[in-house]
């Protein structure tokens, strides 16, 4: 309510200090929009670092956006190394990950990341994130 100014005076700072709380209880959404915070400086000093270690959080959930996000970040060489076979795991399960409406965008992405990759990468990627995936599968049986 506070990010979006709904029913109450838009408050960036307030709306960080209410996500803080339901990010560090375990709340995907929250943690992506901590993410989102630290990643533009809105409520909060723009920080790389912290705005990826939130969307990692998130994404550790399964949420796609926030693994599109950190598939950026990796991409981009912000808040974490530079790094092409992370950046195509998390490209990849956003894929799986996200709605219909996403998936076609994000797997034009995963693609495209592919074709920067050595054979050898692009192995170590594809397995990254089938292990990432059954791992995730059992956690949320």
């Amino acid at each position: 309510m506070y990010d979006n100014g709904r029913g109450v005076p838009q408050d960036f700072g307030e709306a960080v200090a209410w996500y803080r709380k339901a990010a560090e209880q375990g709340h995907a959404a929250a943690q992506y929009n901590l993410g989102v915070s630290y990643g533009t400086g809105q409520g909060v000093p723009q920080d790389a670092e912290e705005a990826a270690a939130w969307y990692g959080k998130a994404a550790e959930q399964g949420d796609s956006f926030a693994q599109h996000n950190l598939a950026e970040m990796y991409y981009n060489g912000q808040g974490v190394p530079q790094d092409v076979v992370q950046e195509y795991k998390w490209r990849d399960l956003a894929a799986a990950h996200g709605s219909p409406a996403s998936q076609e965008q994000y797997e034009d992405l995963r693609d495209a990341t592919a074709e920067r990759m050595t054979p050898q990468q692009l192995t170590d990627a594809e397995d990254l994130s089938r292990e990432w995936q059954a791992a995730f599968e059992q956690r949320t049986k």
